[in-house]
């Protein structure tokens, strides 16, 4: 994802197989889990690579293809980019991560804008999860557990949960849902816009 030479691979590859690329959903991301004194810079520089430049390589890469299979679609082409509630609101967690799911959101905006000044019918919206129950979702369990002086994830967990008004930890089946929506010719009026998808975290 950080590559030139693997977008462009992937890419060609979609490209063979099915003739055509109508959406591009960039959804690789890290977390850090690390404060601002205590990252290094190799590790901001890694933070940044997967999910600020691989973004950014993913949609100026895929963007050839995206815009000549728009020219034939009703609704145009589609990318989904994965941000997250901590590009939203501040992060008392990891305010590094913060920091480039930020820039992912205007980016989303910026890029929406661009294209559409441009006629290129490309709609660009993003998503932004919650704490959701995968192996990132346990690293942000593990980062506030060792904020609180404990090594108790499941202590951790049930704070977090005792926080949403749902009342329960998003699933990756809950975010695919709502990439799915972005996508479809459901959501053909919606660009530069973002998809909140956090058991209600953000609405307090």
């Amino acid at each position: 994802m950080t590559s030139e030479e693997g977008w462009t691979a992937a890419a060609a590859a979609v490209l063979n197989r099915f003739g055509k690329l109508d959406i591009l959903v960039n959804n690789a991301g890290l977390f850090l889990g690390k404060d601002i004194e205590a990252a290094s810079l190799a590790e901001w520089g890694r933070l940044c690579a997967v999910n600020l430049t691989g973004v950014f390589l993913g949609t100026k890469l895929c963007l050839p293809a995206l815009r000549e299979a728009a020219r034939q679609s009703a609704h145009g082409s589609v990318i989904v980019n994965l941000a997250s509630t901590a590009g939203l609101v501040g992060s008392t967690q990891d305010p590094l991560y913060s920091m480039t799911k930020g820039g992912v959101t205007l980016f989303t905006k910026s890029a929406a804008l661009e294209f559409a000044r441009k006629g290129y019918r490309i709609r660009v919206n993003s998503i932004h999860p919650g704490t959701i129950d995968t192996g990132m979702g346990d690293q942000v369990l593990a980062t506030r557990a060792r904020n609180i002086g404990t090594n108790d994830i499941e202590a951790a967990r049930r704070q977090v949960i005792d926080r949403l008004p749902i009342g329960r930890m998003g699933t990756p089946n809950d975010i695919a849902k709502g990439i799915v929506f972005l996508a479809s010719d459901d959501a053909a009026f919606m660009t530069g816009a973002g998809l909140v998808l956090d058991g209600g975290i953000t609405a307090q």
